[in-house]
C-alpha cells in the first residue's frame, strides 16, 4: 500500500489580518476541517483518488464562505455563473463545465461530463440541458444568495470594474475552491469549482474549468488545482506547467510548485496559488497572496489547517 493523501483550498488572496475576526477565523478553519476529513476518510476506506476530490470540493461548494457553489459571487446582471473541473491521473480522463446556473454541485456535473458524455467540457446551455436530461435539481437564486456578496456586487454594479473574489481590500471573502488527492493505489486526481469574478460581463470563463491552466491530473507527476488571477493562470498554463517540469525537468514537487508560483507567474504580474500532490503522496502548497485558505492530510501523519504564511 502506498502513501495516501489529500489538500483542499478555498481560495487565495489578499487575505487581510484585520478583517478576520476569530469567529470568522474558526468557521473558515472548521469549514476545510470538514471538507479535508470527509475526503480523507474516502481514501482511508480505499477508495479512489477521483471519488476523494469531489467528495472534498462538494462539501466546499455547500458552504457559503467561499466562492463556489452555495457561495458563488454575483455577476453584471445579478445571476450566478459557476464553471468546474475534474481529472483523473490515472486516465487522463476530465470533465468540465462553465457558465452553468442552479445547480448545487457543479463538480458533479463536471464529472458526469466525464463519465457519461463523450466530451470533455460543455458550456452555458448546453451544460444545463445535459443536466436536465440526467434530472438534475436546479436549486432557486435564494440558496444562492448570500447578503455579504450581494453588497459586494452592489458596490461595482452598473460600472465596467470586475474584481476578483479576493482582490478587495476590505473583502474576508476569497475565490475558488479545489482539491487534489492520491489514493492508495498511487492514483492522482484534481477537482476545482468557482463562483467566478463579482460583476463579470460577456460570459467570462477563468482557468478553473480549464484542463491545464487551472486544474490538472497525471499519475506519471502529479495533480494540481489553482486559484488566483484566471486570466494568468489561462496564460501560463499554470497546472501542466508544473507536471512538465517535473517531468522533462526532473523537479520534485516542491521544487515545481515553487518555481511556477514564485517565479513564472510573478513574472506576468499574476497572483494567487495552487495545491499539488503526486503519486508518492507528497504535498506542496505554495501561494504568492498575503494567504491562501488551505489544510492537507496525510497517511504519513501530516495535516494542516492554515490561512495565513
Amino acid at each position: 500500500m502506498k502513501n495516501y493523501a489529500i489538500a483542499i483550498h478555498g481560495g487565495a488572496g489578499t487575505l487581510v489580518k484585520g478583517m478576520m475576526t476569530p469567529d470568522l477565523e474558526a468557521k473558515y478553519k472548521s469549514a476545510l476541517k470538514e471538507a479535508l476529513d470527509s475526503g480523507y476518510k474516502v481514501l482511508e476506506k480505499g477508495e479512489s483518488a477521483i471519488d476523494a476530490v469531489e467528495e472534498a470540493v462538494r462539501l466546499l461548494e455547500d458552504s457559503h464562505l467561499f466562492n463556489a457553489g452555495k457561495g458563488s459571487v454575483f455577476t453584471a446582471q445579478g445571476t450566478h455563473e459557476m464553471d468546474a473541473a475534474i481529472m483523473d491521473g490515472k486516465t487522463l480522463n476530465a470533465g468540465a463545465v462553465s457558465l452553468i446556473t442552479g445547480i448545487k454541485n457543479p463538480v458533479s456535473l463536471a464529472r458526469d461530463v466525464m463519465e457519461k458524455s463523450e466530451h470533455v467540457f460543455l458550456a452555458g446551455e448546453g451544460a444545463m440541458q445535459f443536466a436536465d436530461k440526467l434530472n438534475y435539481k436546479l436549486e432557486d437564486a435564494a440558496y444562492f444568495y448570500d447578503e455579504f456578496r450581494h453588497q459586494q456586487w452592489l458596490e461595482i454594479k452598473d460600472t465596467d470594474n470586475f474584481q476578483l473574489d479576493h482582490s478587495v481590500k476590505k473583502d474576508s471573502k476569497f475565490g475558488t475552491v479545489g482539491a487534489v488527492a492520491c489514493d492508495k493505489n498511487g492514483n492522482v486526481a484534481a477537482a476545482t469549482s468557482t463562483g467566478g469574478m463579482t460583476n463579470k460581463k460577456w460570459g467570462r470563463v477563468g482557468d478553473s474549468p480549464m484542463i491545464g491552466a487551472g486544474n490538472y491530473a497525471n499519475n506519471k507527476t502529479c495533480a494540481v488545482s489553482c486559484t488566483g488571477s484566471g486570466e494568468f493562470f489561462i496564460r501560463a498554463v499554470v497546472a501542466y506547467d508544473v507536471a512538465m517540469l517535473m517531468e522533462h525537468k526532473g523537479m520534485s514537487l516542491q521544487e515545481a510548485s515553487e518555481e511556477v508560483i514564485n517565479k513564472r507567474i510573478i513574472e506576468i504580474n499574476g497572483d494567487g496559488g495552487l495545491i499539488a500532490v503526486d503519486a508518492q503522496g507528497n504535498m506542496a502548497m505554495p501561494f504568492n497572496t498575503e494567504g491562501m485558505y488551505r489544510a492537507c492530510k496525510s497517511s504519513r501523519g501530516k495535516e494542516e489547517i492554515s490561512i495565513y504564511k
